[in-house]
């Protein structure tokens, strides 16, 4: 079990420097860097005598529930406010959709 966590707390420490990192701008001379750097507190428990694969498999699912990947996607390019605020408004007309079906498939299962 003290193995398992310290894996998977490398592996978390991991992600986070690779979040900080991999979405970055290419470093420029003579222009300062930008941040692009959020704050990743993503926590998973692991079980006693539970598989690696399992956890990995919550962590991601924690990373991806969190937008901490999608917000450093988005930073990773200049969008002005017009296109923002486009993609905003695509984003909630998506959620939206997905809420009607979810509301339709409990509707059908009672």
């Amino acid at each position: 079990m003290a193995r398992l966590s310290f894996l998977l707390t490398l592996m978390v420490a991991s992600m986070a420097a690779m979040l900080t990192t991999a979405f970055a701008p290419a470093q420029t001379y003579g222009v300062r860097p930008s941040t692009t750097a959020l704050p990743v507190k993503i926590k998973v428990d692991v079980g006693d005598g539970e598989p690696i694969e399992s956890a990995l498999r919550r962590f991601k699912r924690e990373v991806n529930k969190s937008g901490h990947l999608m917000e450093l996607r988005h930073k990773r390019y200049f969008e002005n406010p017009q296109e923002k605020k486009k993609r905003k408004v695509k984003e909630a007309r998506m959620r939206k959709k997905f809420e009607r079906m979810n509301r339709r498939r409990i509707a059908q299962r009672t």
